[in-house]
């Protein structure tokens, strides 16, 4: 494959990306262009491939998806380790309020008191 037919394949992945990650979460690409300082014309035509994203708008992006450029990138269907996982759950952990934390902590504790009781015979 050449490069031009290379890098026409990449636009293509991140603009098909970034539609699905906006669909997953609900938003519209009016929606998103607005909370990214873009026209929606714009956004359209990077998620069709027809426009590359600068670094600068893909970053803006992630920020409104709530993910990071790792976490864009990387493949479906290679697990994250342990490890990310855990980075991954801090990382979404801090971003709630004291509210969501609290109902978070108390879900988790609900469940690892289950699985214990689950063990054990």
């Amino acid at each position: 494959m050449g490069a031009r037919q290379e890098r026409r394949r990449q636009t293509l992945f991140v603009g098909e990306k970034i539609r699905s990650l906006r669909k997953e979460r609900l938003l519209t690409q009016s929606e998103l262009a607005q909370r990214i300082g873009v026209q929606q014309s714009d956004l359209c035509r990077m998620e069709n491939g027809e426009y590359k994203v600068s670094l600068e708008t893909l970053f803006r992006i992630l920020g409104v998806l709530g993910m990071d450029i790792g976490e864009f990138f990387r493949e479906p269907d290679v697990a994250p380790s342990a490890k990310e996982q855990d980075e991954e759950l801090l990382r979404l952990f801090h971003r709630l309020d004291d509210a969501a934390r609290t109902e978070v902590l108390e879900f988790l504790r609900f469940r690892s008191s289950r699985s214990q009781s689950e063990k054990t015979p």
